[in-house]
């Protein structure tokens, strides 16, 4: 700290280098937050419809009987969103495939000792899920189903040292 005429400096002092650091880091914040945001906006992007626009546009199709029973979901999905109006024809275009699996009804449900009833098998209409998923929801049906006629064996689906989900996943992933 410098000092002049025995008076130390205003600018030497440690208030003012605390002053001016906490401006230039709040100016440099400010600073990054604009490149942000400038770049965001400037960044080229697909028109996608508003919702307004979108209902218009489904309200004309529909008028024009040219939605082939599809529903303002489907419509919405494929002709106003941006990221989905560039892949529908491609995707329109294909037709859907069927696999065996997914024609396969449901594996039947096993008894445990405890009195209550699992799956044997994951349920094909969740196949397109992972793993973990598909093995979650197909115990969460079952759970249910057994639910309506007292087949959990007293098991809540998560309890503490192994509810129906637990016992369940263990069985469905083969441990």
């Amino acid at each position: 700290m410098g000092v002049k005429n025995g008076i130390g400096s205003f600018f030497d002092s440690p208030l003012c280098m605390r002053f001016y650091f906490m401006n230039f880091s709040a100016r440099t914040g400010l600073a990054a937050l604009l490149l942000g945001c400038a770049t965001a906006l400037a960044a080229p992007s697909a028109h996608a419809l508003t919702a307004k626009e979108c209902h218009a546009k489904f309200k004309e199709a529909k008028a024009e009987n040219t939605l082939n029973g599809q529903t303002f979901k489907a419509f919405k999905a494929a002709n106003c969103d941006a990221t989905t109006a560039e892949t529908a024809p491609a995707a329109a275009s294909k037709p859907a495939e069927t696999t065996p699996e997914a024609a396969k009804p449901a594996a039947p449900a096993a008894v445990s000792a405890s009195g209550a009833t699992f799956p044997s098998a994951v349920d094909p209409q969740y196949s397109k899920l992972s793993a973990g998923k598909a093995r979650m929801k197909t115990c969460l049906d079952q759970y249910h189903t057994n639910k309506s006629s007292n087949a959990n064996g007293n098991m809540k689906w998560i309890q503490k040292g192994g509810g129906y989900y637990s016992e369940c996943n263990k069985r469905l992933k083969g441990e």
